[in-house]
């Protein structure tokens, strides 16, 4: 029992400091964020100066429109693609060029993000000389290299999903005369959809996140906002960074919150329905 409470202690301890070691960084931005002064470590002064001049700033919002763009259709291309390899995966069982199959959509999870922009950046120009497609890098082609990485994740994430889900309702449906894509819909898709939504807000966040793959595919006139920002720090820190940064917190925070609720009211509608068909029964 004694060991019991020491080992609780213990958890509870390193759970904090891990908590705070991600989160104070964070509230230093945002507190630094309000400072007048132009040097960042140097507290001028309670102010929304930088605020005013983000918003002010047409670069800044053509960056940020940009990569919003670019991770949206990322992310509904990911999730996607993501979803229909992992039902490959489980549903399909052991068919010809499985093994293949599953390395193709897990390499991009163990490969390092240089090599993946360079090959990409390579494959681009050479279509670029065979074909004349693309003209030019930019919108396009960093939205590929997005989607190329992202629906890996999305993949894992489905696969999971399905492996821990029993198919008695797919294999009831299919004995009462369902067709497989009406089961895929009416049954498959809503039972999936937690983990769709989770692959399509990863797909969303590694996208508006990316900076290497991004700086290699993209071309003149293209600037997404982490690559606007690492210029920027370049030359020192900025207050206005810290401005976009915690607009962008808040904003991410407030999606993710959106997010659980919105999964949590659907597992309880779940979990009631599934109270009141086992009374009925």
């Amino acid at each position: 029992m004694h060991n019991t409470g020491q080992r609780s202690r213990f958890l509870i301890t390193v759970t904090c400091f891990g908590l705070a070691f991600l989160y104070i960084p964070m509230a230093l931005l945002v507190f630094y964020s309000f400072n007048y002064s132009k040097i960042v470590p140097v507290w001028g002064g309670f102010s929304t100066r930088w605020y005013t001049k983000l918003f002010e700033s047409e670069e800044v919002w053509s960056a940020v429109i940009l990569s919003f763009k670019i991770a949206t259709v990322t992310a509904c291309f990911a999730t996607l693609m993501g979803t229909l390899a992992g039902l490959a995966l489980v549903r399909f069982g052991q068919f010809k060029g499985r093994t293949l199959f599953t390395g193709m959509i897990t390499a991009p999870l163990v490969m390092p993000e240089v090599i993946t922009g360079l090959s990409l950046l390579l494959l681009f120009i050479t279509l670029g000389d065979l074909i004349g497609w693309p003209e030019r890098r930019g919108f396009t082609t960093i939205t590929i290299a997005h989607i190329t990485f992202s629906m890996a994740y999305v993949a894992i994430i489905i696969q999971s999903r399905l492996a821990g889900m029993a198919q008695d309702l797919e294999e009831a449906a299919q004995d009462l005369g369902a067709k497989p894509f009406r089961v895929l819909i009416d049954i498959t898709v809503p039972l999936i959809a937690p983990g769709m939504v989770a692959g399509w807000l990863l797909s969303f966040t590694l996208s508006l996140d990316d900076l290497v793959i991004a700086s290699f595919v993209t071309g003149p006139g293209a600037v997404t906002l982490p690559i606007l920002i690492y210029s920027r720090v370049r030359l020192g820190l900025r207050p206005d960074i810290n401005a976009l940064a915690t607009i962008f917190i808040i904003v991410v925070a407030t999606a993710a919150f959106v997010a659980w609720w919105i999964m949590l009211r659907q597992q309880k509608k779940r979990e009631l329905e599934m109270q009141m068909s086992s009374e009925e029964g």
